[in-house]
């Protein structure tokens, strides 16, 4: 063949830096987003906070130090010297004053290997608002704390740390005393009556029922700590030890025959037996606590919701004066290339802020507008909706609304609540309409909650009643349903009163 040329025409569609950015702001999480701003700010110049944003976190932080008064007067006397808001920079001209296109002085490869992600980040800014563990030691660090404070001879202490080892979060022994002695003896010169005697010795230690083989086991070490005088103890002891089967599935009609007592005699064991911990463990471990910042807050005024964006959700930036005058009054060269590559990424950064901020607007006014039933009257009031709806509405993608609701929360009179909880799937009614999964699961609750807990409602008895209601539902839905509101199945329900 010969070499030859041709002309083709065609279109395809470029996501450029400014869209991947304005993407990607939007569906960082509140924390995640002032991660991303604080390091934009050390590696731009271009960019600083407002004055009135930075001078509340000057007083905050002054405020928890006690020196509030002093910080006011300080910043009163700091704040002098005019500055453009950052409105002024929202819009973007055609022509722009600095550069005339983005791609002259913003380069793509390096800039895409320069923007940080919400998913990684260096360890100068990984500490950057980071959840902040309160919480003491590991339940495995405060039974060592206890060994290093306790007489053991070296064999014994060996031991002990194997045990603690195989001891799981809720305090159980996870590997039997056979396999403990199997992975010591080439070790240790010992047999298996020691590894015995010094996991009684670990059983003492704190919490109570810590190191048990079981639940049976758990519950009888907590019970060596009663007074053998206390009422109804021998009682408790021989239920636990011989019929803890039974009060499982809660035959409560075979345990009274068994322990020879009456009915109310069995629910003052059974309350006893209650004030026991089933995992003792789980007071000790470690449990990082997730925090939440509001995007929005909803508000009823005048009998109207209002949605408003959460002012410290939303970073208050702006470009630094000082240096954009400096460009303005030097001519192009100079060594000002990086300044004015600066420039116009912090210019396209406020913009993505902006363009966030309007976007979570429109979406959580949205959503309210739909959902105003459920603010009124709780989760009965809840509409069915999915994406495609407020999609259609605000004639955006379903993939930006999806976006948009993912880790993003909403304040409102009844709690704070994602984004995503608003949006449930639906189930038909009688009379040719819709009911929300969300509604369904408010009425099921409320049924058992109601219900005689001597008779507990089966799965179908509840469907049977939610169709009278006029909502077509299956028990293997009432089913589903009751399983994700953690409730135990009838059987598991029953109680004597």
């Amino acid at each position: 063949m010969k070499p030859s040329l041709h002309l083709k025409l065609g279109q395809h569609l470029t996501m450029t830096p400014q869209l991947q950015q304005a993407i990607r702001l939007l569906q960082l999480s509140t924390i995640e987003l002032q991660s991303e701003v604080q390091q934009i700010l050390e590696e731009n110049p271009m960019l600083e906070y407002e004055e009135d944003n930075y001078g509340t976190e000057a007083e905050n932080e002054t405020v928890q130090a006690g020196q509030r008064a002093e910080s006011q007067e300080r910043a009163s006397d700091d704040i002098e010297d005019p500055h453009i808001d950052m409105e002024s920079n929202q819009e973007m001209p055609d022509d722009l004053a600095i550069d005339a296109n983005w791609e002259d002085t913003y380069d793509v490869t390096t800039a895409t290997a320069a923007t940080p992600s919400s998913q990684q980040s260096d360890d100068s800014s990984s500490d950057f608002l980071e959840n902040q563990s309160i919480e003491g030691d590991t339940l495995s660090e405060h039974l060592i704390w206890q060994l290093k404070n306790s007489p053991f001879s070296d064999n014994d202490l060996v031991i002990a740390i194997a045990i603690i080892d195989a001891i799981n979060d809720d305090g159980y022994l996870t590997e039997s005393i056979e396999d403990l002695f199997n992975g010591l003896k080439d070790e240790l010169d010992i047999d298996i009556e020691e590894v015995e005697a010094v996991l009684h010795r670990v059983q003492r230690f704190d919490p109570v029922g810590i190191a048990a083989r079981d639940l049976r086991e758990c519950l009888l070490l907590q019970l060596e700590l009663y007074d053998p005088k206390t009422p109804g103890l021998t009682a408790v002891r021989k239920i636990i030890k011989h019929h803890l089967d039974l009060l499982g599935a809660h035959d409560y009609a075979r345990l009274q025959k068994k322990i020879h007592c009456n009915e109310e005699q069995l629910q003052e064991l059974i309350q006893f037996i209650l004030l026991l911990n089933p995992k003792p463990g789980a007071s000790i471990s470690r449990n990082n606590t997730q925090y939440v910042v509001p995007d929005i807050f909803v508000r009823k005024i005048k009998g109207q919701w209002h949605v408003s964006l959460n002012p410290e959700a939303a970073p208050k930036l702006k470009i630094n004066t000082f240096y954009e005058n400096h460009l303005k009054n030097t001519a192009r060269g100079n060594n000002t290339g990086y300044l004015r590559n600066s420039l116009q990424e912090a210019r396209w950064f406020l913009k993505s802020l902006q363009s966030r901020s309007d976007t979570l607007q429109r979406v959580g006014e949205a959503i309210v507008k739909r959902q105003t039933l459920f603010l009124d009257y709780g989760d009965e009031g809840m509409k069915p909706m999915v994406l495609r709806d407020i999609a259609e509405e605000l004639e955006m993608h379903e993939s930006t609304i999806s976006r948009v609701t993912t880790n993003k929360f909403m304040h409102t009179p009844r709690g704070v609540y994602e984004f995503k909880f608003f949006f449930s799937s639906h189930v038909g009614t009688a009379d040719g309409g819709e009911c929300s999964a969300t509604a369904i699961r408010s009425m099921v609750k409320k049924l058992i909650e109601n219900e005689n807990p001597k008779k507990p409602m089966s799965d179908n008895k509840i469907s049977s009643l939610l169709v009278k209601e006029g909502i077509n539902v299956a028990r293997r839905t009432v089913a589903k349903y009751r399983e994700s509101m953690l409730i135990p199945p009838s059987n598991e329900r029953k109680r004597l009163t």
